[in-house]
C-alpha cells in the first residue's frame, strides 16, 4: 500500500462529476488500499477518489469506532431525511471548518469491493456526514458550497512543534517560529 498526494482546492478535479467504475480488478483494488492507507495518514474520516486525483466513483469512510473501513463504489444517496447544522473540515481544504445543513437521516446504495450491491441506512452521526460530504465529492461539491449563514470559514489552530519549540500557527502555514 501506498500514501498517495492529496488534491487541494481549488483544483479542478474536484469540481467534476467522477466517472462510474465498470470494472473491479486489480488496479481498482490497489486504488482502494492506497485511499485507505491516504485517508488513515491523513487523519482522515473519508476520501473520496478524485481527492487524490483520481477521477473515479470510489470513496472510503472509517470513523474513530469503526473496525474496518466502508469501501463505497458507485455510490448513489437514494434517500435524505431531516436536516442538521454541524461542523466540517475537508482534507482537501485543510486547516479551515464551517458551518453546513446535512440530512439527518442518510441512505446511499453502493457496489462492494466484491461486486455486490448493497444498501446502508446512517442516521444522525458521523456515517451519515461522511456519506453526504464523500458523495458530494464525487458529484464535484466541496463541502464550502453548502456553508451556512455568512458564509465563512474558521481557520483551525493548531500547536506546532518546530525546532524543540511550540508554536501556535494555522495549520496551513509554512512558516517557522
Amino acid at each position: 500500500m501506498s500514501v498517495l498526494s492529496l488534491i487541494y482546492a481549488p483544483h479542478p478535479v474536484l469540481d467534476r462529476p467522477t466517472t462510474r467504475i465498470s470494472k473491479i480488478d486489480f488496479k481498482i483494488n490497489k486504488l482502494i488500499d492506497d485511499m485507505i492507507e491516504t485517508m488513515h495518514a491523513n487523519d482522515g474520516v473519508g476520501l473520496a477518489a478524485n481527492q487524490i486525483g483520481v477521477p473515479l466513483r470510489i470513496a472510503v469512510i472509517q470513523g474513530p469506532d469503526d473496525i474496518k473501513p466502508l469501501v463505497l463504489i458507485n455510490p448513489e444517496i437514494v434517500k435524505r431525511e431531516g436536516r442538521r447544522e454541524l461542523t466540517e473540515g475537508c482534507l482537501s481544504i485543510p486547516g479551515y471548518q464551517g458551518e453546513v445543513g446535512r440530512s439527518v437521516t442518510v441512505k446511499v446504495k453502493a457496489i462492494n469491493i466484491d461486486g455486490k450491491s448493497f444498501r446502508i441506512k446512517a442516521e444522525d452521526n458521523l456515517l451519515a456526514q461522511a456519506l453526504e460530504h464523500e458523495t458530494d465529492h464525487l458529484d464535484g461539491k466541496l463541502y464550502v458550497e453548502r456553508l451556512l449563514g455568512n458564509d465563512r470559514l474558521y481557520k483551525i489552530k493548531r500547536d506546532v512543534i518546530n525546532e524543540g519549540k511550540r508554536c501556535n500557527h494555522d495549520a496551513i502555514s509554512t512558516e517557522s517560529c
